[in-house]
């Protein structure tokens, strides 16, 4: 018999009285603003549904926990939890010292005393937690690329709860859940962890899953962080709404989960477990791939699809939660209705539309069937996803300096303006510099947040269906990456690599730049004295040599065309 998680669990909040003191004696405090992913890791800590952290691990038990997936004491506890900072900021801090936390907007959520302060090793903690130190891991990209340096351990005092302005009613924390189940009487509640909108196989395989375990129903969406490229929470939500009186009302329940995933496979549903137990569940679904973050650089599945639920099994009397594991369900046509597919009837016809085929479905406006989703999923979906040739979408042209960016930049804006239906906007390297970025130089440092400021008026324009048009040098993979990462949560990015020889570049310089880098007179000259890192793999490769510049443009708009962001004239 599964134990009841339903006692009140321990909350690092002072008292309201408490609160209002420590937040004048914090306000002369040294402190740090927190980050999306920091706020969501915060807020866990402090609700208890990362019970039983008491605060940001410190060394001995980050060691440990990156080593052998437990805390120093032995508690089960499988991902790190950590608060990195930049070195400017580490400089200032010693153990001993307390801080304040800040949300975005400034407001003091808790104060942290710190008792460590190291720089970690990156490599091995990816290596360790995520199973390669590969940067194609969203988790592994952002440890090197956005993760500060230095990280800082120790406890927690809770001053206030993050704000959240979206879906009030529908947020808990654990011990609202905890009482909400103790009310209604619920001694067994299966979560169920999702960060895709729910379709009709998702609906069966949670009937099926609740009345295999004779237990209640949580549905228990993720709302923090995802993998890039998710559907927005806001779209996922009214998606839920939509399908919950779907459900039977006395046996289901609905509640959101502020959590910033990893998408750590193996180890995060461990982790996703340990959450659930905290929040008063006693089972869990795990499924085929669970958080799984999809291919590696080298094309291959991060994570063997059952590998979650393998180590979940292993550590089951550990994390206190019984897993109920996924069957993946399809579509079976002469039967018309769902069937787990291993135990689907021989010579039957299997029906089943990945993720992927759906996206392509809404991006072309095609025809989604009702065996598939629920007609209401399908218009709020819709109704963020347009047809492609209706979406916002960035052109990013990345070279050298004088390979022909800026001139089919501006090809590129007259052929779309010609074309009309969606503004277009030119972010041209030195207009960006003279309006945006005027006050930055040209060491790597500045470049880099120039191309990110770039980045983010293009995701701007991009959220809002318009076409933004970038032409600077981007010279670095990373940053592009952090750039590509910030606009694919809006629309599409193209990526074109305009691949002029430095050779003919210098031939052509007409400013006489590589002259003065050549002598030395420009200190870290892109291509000169500077590398430029060329993409791997843009979606289109431009060599201007001999080419004309309309030739140029009309190759993008055929790469245009061909994603569908455009349609034929």
């Amino acid at each position: 018999m599964t134990q009841m998680n339903h006692a009140p669990i321990a909350e690092l909040y002072v008292s309201p009285d408490s609160a209002q003191k420590l937040k004048l004696e914090a306000g002369t405090l040294p402190s740090w603003d927190l980050n999306a992913r920091q706020v969501c890791d915060l807020e866990l800590l402090m609700n208890g549904g990362f019970s039983p952290l008491k605060g940001f691990l410190g060394k001995n038990d980050y060691d440990s926990v990156v080593e052998t997936m437990r805390l120093t004491d032995g508690a089960l506890w499988p991902m790190p939890v950590t608060l990195d900072v930049s070195e400017k900021f580490a400089e200032g801090i010693e153990p001993g010292q307390d801080i304040a936390l800040r949300d975005q907007e400034g407001v003091i959520l808790a104060i942290l005393s710190v008792t460590d302060k190291w720089q970690p090793n990156k490599a091995l903690e990816a290596e360790k937690v995520y199973g390669a130190d590969d940067l194609a891991h969203p988790a592994v990209h952002y440890l090197h690329n956005v993760a500060g340096p230095v990280y800082l351990g120790g406890p927690i005092i809770g001053i206030q709860a993050p704000v959240h302005y979206d879906f009030k009613a529908r947020r808990d924390t654990p011990n609202e859940l905890r009482a909400r189940f103790r009310k209604l009487g619920w001694s067994k509640v299966v979560a169920f962890q999702t960060r895709n909108p729910l379709h009709r196989a998702h609906q069966e395989l949670t009937f099926r899953a609740a009345r295999e375990v004779q237990a209640n129903l949580l549905i228990h969406p993720v709302v923090g962080m995802t993998k890039p490229g998710d559907v927005d929470h806001f779209t996922r939500v009214r998606c839920y709404e939509a399908v919950l009186d779907k459900y039977p009302a006395a046996t289901t329940t609905m509640s959101l989960l502020n959590l910033a995933m990893r998408m750590g496979g193996p180890r995060e549903a461990v982790w996703h477990g340990i959450i659930r137990r905290n929040h008063g569940c006693t089972h869990m679904i795990v499924g085929r791939d669970h958080a799984g973050p999809g291919k590696n650089s080298q094309g291959k599945d991060f994570y063997d699809p059952y590998a979650a639920q393998e180590l979940f099994k292993q550590y089951e009397a550990d994390i206190g939660v019984t897993m109920v594991d996924f069957k993946h369900m399809v579509y079976v046509q002469e039967k018309a209705q769902y069937y787990p597919a291993n135990e689907v009837p021989e010579g039957s016809t299997v029906l089943d539309i990945s993720g992927t085929e759906l996206r392509r479905r809404l991006r072309e406006g095609l025809e989604i069937p009702e065996w598939f989703s629920f007609p209401e999923v399908v218009t709020e979906l819709r109704r963020t996803s347009p047809p492609r040739s209706k979406q916002g979408f960035t052109v990013f042209f990345t070279g050298l300096s004088g390979s022909g960016k800026s001139t089919i930049a501006n090809a590129l804006m007259v052929k779309l303006m010609e074309m009309g239906g969606r503004p277009v906007t030119l972010l041209d390297g030195d207009v960006v510099r003279k309006h945006l970025s005027s006050e930055l130089g040209f060491s790597k440092e500045h470049r880099d947040l120039n191309i990110k400021r770039i980045g983010y008026v293009a995701s701007e324009i991009t959220k809002n269906g318009g076409i933004a048009i970038c032409a600077p040098i981007a010279p670095y993979s990373a940053t592009r990456r952090i750039v590509r990462e910030m606009i694919e949560q809006y629309g599409a990015i193209i990526e074109v690599h305009v691949a002029t020889s430095v050779e003919e570049c210098e031939r052509r310089d007409r400013k006489g730049l590589y002259k003065l880098a050549r002598e030395g007179k420009i200190k870290e000259f892109t291509g000169i004295s500077d590398p430029y890192e060329a993409p791997e793999s843009p979606e289109l490769r431009l060599d201007t040599e001999g080419l004309d510049v309309d030739h140029c443009a009309h190759q993008v708009l055929l790469q245009l065309e061909s994603m569908g962001l455009i349609t034929g004239r």
